[in-house]
């Protein structure tokens, strides 16, 4: 298995200690920088097979001060991948909130779920700083790391059973 982290911005600007960042290339994982997702392709039967990804430079700060991503025409390319994991924030998305209104939240505003990740729908998984609200890299990769176990177990018992 190989875990690669598409990021839209460079290593100096993502948000995270260096001490996380070489503990997350120990454990193995791939960082892509300056790399933006732009669209996701499976196969007829559904099943996530491509990552359509443009390269980034880095333009003028932000509102926040943080240099702006900005596309690099004509870059596009292509990762094979069979799951995607998108974490934007710390906070439940309000469009997926308001169009999942049975999702249940905690008393904080953060995505409800048991130790494995798995939220009160079947098919819905959470982990990271959105069910533990804001905390450090090594801690959102800790519960991710346990919701997309959960996830992997999930999808091999439901495609066993058809």
């Amino acid at each position: 298995e190989k875990v690669t982290i598409v990021y839209r911005r460079s290593k100096l600007e993502m948000p995270a200690r260096e001490a996380e960042y070489h503990h997350a290339v120990q454990e193995g994982i791939n960082f892509q920088f300056l790399t933006n997702p732009v669209e996701f392709l499976g196969d007829n039967g559904g099943d996530l097979k491509e990552m359509k990804v443009i390269k980034m430079r880095l333009g003028e700060p932000d509102a926040k001060g943080k240099p702006r991503p900005i596309p690099i025409k004509g870059s596009e390319f292509s990762i094979e991948t069979d799951m995607a994991i998108i974490a934007i924030g710390t906070m439940a998305n309000r469009i997926l909130i308001n169009t999942i209104s049975e999702l249940k939240l905690n008393s904080w505003g953060y995505i409800d779920t048991d130790k494995s990740g798995h939220t009160n729908i079947p098919d819905i998984f959470a982990g990271g700083d959105i069910v533990t609200g804001s905390a450090t890299v090594i801690s959102a990769m800790g519960t991710g790391r346990v919701a997309a176990d959960a996830i992997d177990d999930y999808i091999s018992s439901t495609h066993s059973r058809t």
